[in-house]
């Protein structure tokens, strides 16, 4: 579940995509396809060594590599880890950056998050907190991790699909930079198998603990927190649109 998600990230950029209508699902359909043999592969090499799933631990694949080809092999696949981890990490820093921005020029973060960068157009604040906070993670482990991952992601997921749903129906008319075919059906198609998906994670997680508490509960107090600081941040925002307001009557899309 963990190794296929972030497929939404792409919507964050897409302003900055050539003819996404047309790049879009032609992107989404390659890139599982890759994952899907960067998997495959891997598993079927290992069938051939007849290493029992059972031996498999933190390290097993350079061992396999190892058996399979030698010390360069096992190299290679230590320096082709890094670097998809790398290539990773800045996609997702790329992503979820603007995330900060928009909700800052949105009135529900402070403006400091709104700061980019006079040469790159980078929101250098942004990504300087997104970083800090993703260093506080480090120590709670790697399958902590994933399960708070699922389950945040989850969440917000669920959210876009909902947000998806309720936009065609009360705006289907709206220009849109890429749009899911097949009107209301296929907006509603869209989110039930994801949805049953995480659910499954969710229910497989619910053993993991984080910080003595169950992951589940760990992972709801989260959301509510989000859903905290939402209604914590009215009286800022309602400010800021009255401030807007008053500037110029016509700026008064920042959310009550």
């Amino acid at each position: 579940m963990w190794n296929y998600m972030g497929w939404d990230n792409a919507s964050t950029i897409a302003q900055g995509v050539e003819r996404p209508q047309y790049t879009y699902p032609r992107a989404m359909l390659t890139a599982v396809a890759l994952v899907a043999l960067s998997y495959i592969l891997p598993v079927l090499a290992v069938y051939i060594t007849g290493v029992p799933a059972s031996a498999f631990e933190t390290g097993s694949w350079a061992d396999v590599a190892r058996l399979l080809g030698g010390n360069w092999l096992s190299g290679a696949l230590v320096l082709g880890g890094m670097i998809s981890g790398f290539g990773m990490f800045n996609a997702l820093v790329m992503s979820y950056s603007r995330l900060p921005l928009a909700m800052a020029q949105d009135g529900m973060l402070p403006p400091a998050f709104a700061r980019v960068h006079p040469k790159t157009q980078a929101p250098w604040v942004a990504i300087l907190v997104c970083a800090a906070g993703w260093a506080l993670c480090l120590g709670l482990g790697f399958e902590r991790l994933v399960t708070l991952d699922v389950m945040l992601y989850g969440g917000s997921l669920l959210l876009e699909f909902i947000a998806l749903v309720a936009l065609r129906i009360r705006e289907p008319q709206l220009p849109r930079t890429f749009r899911v075919p097949g009107g209301l059906a296929g907006a509603i198609l869209a989110g039930v198998l994801p949805t049953l998906l995480l659910a499954l994670a969710v229910i497989h997680g619910e053993q993991e603990r984080v910080l003595g508490l169950n992951g589940l509960v760990f992972g709801l107090l989260l959301i509510g927190a989000g859903f905290a600081s939402y209604y914590a941040t009215s009286p800022f925002r309602r400010a800021r649109r009255a401030a807007a307001a008053t500037k110029d009557p016509a700026q008064t899309c920042v959310p009550p």
